[in-house]
């Protein structure tokens, strides 16, 4: 019982030891600024900087950069999403120095993820069922295109009719046509021609105005 209560009371004793001897250790201001393995390095923000074995943290800013309290003897993790873990060991060598600045450099952790095909309804053939009976919605883009089909010009002009230059046109046509019929008819093809030709010549058609006056 006697060496128990020894052994117990040298055990408290070390404890206290221990505890005046941390008290004493100055802490470390470890700083830096935290970037990429890249050719370029970026920094990288928002990467947690953790003490683990004293629940101490911190978080770096925008410009990669971090500041914490250390002691000598513990391990700093540096954690980011899509790089990988990076540890630093604070050395009791350091125990002298009131400040430490350093970069730590994160590699980048890609994982290439096997190909998911997703699928609006439970299965493929309720998929089909659904789209067949889907009626999607006419768009502006829609009406135009229909209203703008070789098929769909055409029935429009032979709906829309003819203006005046157009009638007056289509009035020439007929009878140069109906002049060139008969000509074909009654075996003067070449002089239905010729009649057309005439037709269509503006010099020709003053000289019938010319003629017709002089006769009054």
């Amino acid at each position: 019982m006697n060496v128990f209560r020894l052994l117990l009371a040298a055990a408290l004793c070390l404890s206290a030891l221990v505890g005046f001897a941390q008290k004493g250790t100055k802490a470390i201001q470890i700083s830096g600024v935290i970037v990429t393995d890249d050719d370029i390095p970026q920094f990288i923000p928002n990467t947690h900087v953790l003490i683990r074995s004293r629940g101490q943290g911190t978080i770096s800013s925008s410009d990669g950069f971090f500041s914490i309290a250390a002691m000598p003897g513990d391990t700093i993790l540096f954690s980011c999403i899509g790089f990988k873990r990076e540890k630093f060991y604070v050395s009791p060598e350091l125990k002298d120095e009131k400040g430490y600045l350093m970069t730590i450099t994160l590699v980048r952790d890609t994982t290439m993820l096997q190909e998911v095909t997703l699928y609006p309804w439970p299965s493929r053939d309720r998929l089909y069922t659904e789209l067949l009976a889907m009626r999607p919605q006419t768009t502006e883009l829609d009406i135009a295109q229909r209203n703008l089909a070789l098929e769909s010009l055409k029935d429009r002009a032979r709906a829309m009719g003819f203006d005046a230059s157009e009638a007056a046109r289509h009035v020439m046509r007929q009878q140069e046509q109906s002049i060139y019929n008969y000509n074909r008819y009654n075996g003067l093809a070449n002089g239905g021609q010729a009649m057309l030709l005439q037709l269509s010549n503006p010099f020709a058609w003053l000289e019938l105005f010319e003629s017709l006056k002089k006769k009054k």
